[in-house]
């Protein structure tokens, strides 16, 4: 295919040719073409664009009062750490509705206020068992994670147990060493403070030495709590724990430097928990807090953000073009959910 560039090159011959006496069509026969590409070609240099751009606003615009206030809203002092889909919702909670994720997001970008902030070979191993949730107290997961202390080479253990349907962190302790003693321990209390009886409970962890000691599966056994155990080397089928971890040690206020002593790292670690079951909104809850979730508050929440999006709705109904954001957090979760292979699709 001749690009345009060939084709001006190829009309310059042409031109040349004629002004020296020769006739449109030979040129054109030496070259191989035929006069009415020549033609066509010319043509098409000649078109202009001649549509005018609209002078229409679209009637769902946002005015620039809105904009702003928008803008202003988001970099407010109580607004200016969240992201778009955790600003929504904590105004939701206020009864007021100002944009979409979507319309907040392209104003940021237009403000240019948009930039930010291994793989493994897992051994051939049975997956674990697939468990699902459908209310608190019934599959908790839980793991051990390091803290450093002012001694290289020495940490503090931080013991967390959080529910898999709530996400709320229901026990946790910070000791100085990994043992099977203080795991039992730490599911004891757990236990307790949420009145776990006999054959509700499921609890999944690795396959570290303090989750699958003596003590430890002697006190399950005495509880009446089920064990559920990750593949040896694979972080994936305990993904919970893990992604709280990762929640923890990335907190803007996590200590620089290592813990000076046991007592700080367990009150650095108290505060911790109570920000993230009373106060962080949680993204695959629909940014309602774990404790909420836990309780049972969260229905009446997502209930009251719905008829704020509705009445927004009525209100200014050109700016949706379908439903209005439904708020429900999902009825169910899945810890290991079994996914069909390549092969078992074949054999079926």
């Amino acid at each position: 295919m001749i690009s345009a560039q060939e084709k001006k090159h190829v009309l310059v011959l042409i031109d040349e040719a004629c002004e020296s006496g020769a006739r449109l069509h030979k040129a054109c026969e030496i070259l191989g073409l035929s006069p009415r590409a020549v033609q066509r070609w010319r043509k098409s240099q000649a078109l202009e664009d001649k549509r005018k751009e609209s002078s229409k606003n679209p009637r769902n615009k946002i005015s620039e009062t809105e904009r702003q206030e928008i803008l202003n809203t988001i970099n407010s002092r109580e607004f200016r750490d969240m992201n778009p889909h955790q600003i929504v919702a904590a105004l939701a909670d206020q009864g007021r509705y100002l944009a979409s994720e979507a319309t907040m997001y392209r104003i940021l970008k237009e403000a240019g206020q948009s930039t930010h902030r291994q793989a493994s070979s897992p051994k051939k191993h049975q997956k674990p068992m697939e468990l699902t949730a459908t209310a608190p107290n019934q599959i908790w997961t839980w793991d051990i994670t390091y803290l450093p202390s002012l001694t290289k080479g020495v940490f503090f253990y931080l013991y967390m147990v959080i529910d898999l349907y709530s996400r709320k962190v229901v026990a946790w302790q910070v000791h100085t060493r990994e043992d099977s003693t203080h795991a039992s321990e730490l599911i004891q209390e757990g236990c307790y403070q949420e009145g776990v009886s006999r054959g509700q409970l499921v609890l999944h962890s690795d396959n570290g030495s303090p989750m699958k000691g003596a003590t430890m599966l002697a006190t399950l056994q005495q509880l009446g709590v089920m064990p559920s155990f990750s593949r040896p080397s694979v972080s994936n089928d305990n993904p919970y724990s893990e992604s709280l971890f990762k929640t923890l040690k990335y907190r803007p206020w996590y200590p620089r430097r290592p813990f000076q002593s046991l007592s700080e790292a367990r009150e650095w670690v108290e505060d911790f928990v109570l920000w993230y079951n009373l106060e962080h909104r949680h993204s695959k809850l629909e940014y309602i807090t774990p404790d909420e979730r836990h309780t049972g508050e969260d229905k009446a929440i997502l209930a009251h953000r719905r008829a704020v999006y509705q009445r927004a709705k009525r209100n200014h109904p050109e700016r949706w073009s379908g439903q209005t954001r439904q708020w429900f957090a999902p009825e169910e979760v899945t810890l290991n959910k079994h996914r069909t292979s390549r092969v078992e699709k074949m054999a079926a």
